[in-house]
């Protein structure tokens, strides 16, 4: 039996500031991290990350 709540894809601290690095040229603070981390979920969607995986790797036979 699967793990339902395993985590399958994360986003962490490194990888925020990482981007915010190449695009901002700094590191962000603490508060546009809490900021970052309210947020993100707003812009990523899941739902059809999801689809589109399946769509171009999963045979549906």
């Amino acid at each position: 039996m699967n793990n339902t709540s395993k985590i399958i894809y994360s986003i962490n601290i490194e990888d925020a500031q990482n981007v915010a690095e190449q695009e901002l040229g700094r590191k962000l603070s603490k508060k546009e991290l809490k900021l970052i981390e309210d947020k993100i979920g707003d812009y990523i969607d899941w739902y059809e990350a999801i689809n589109m995986v399946m769509q171009n790797n999963i045979s549906n036979h």
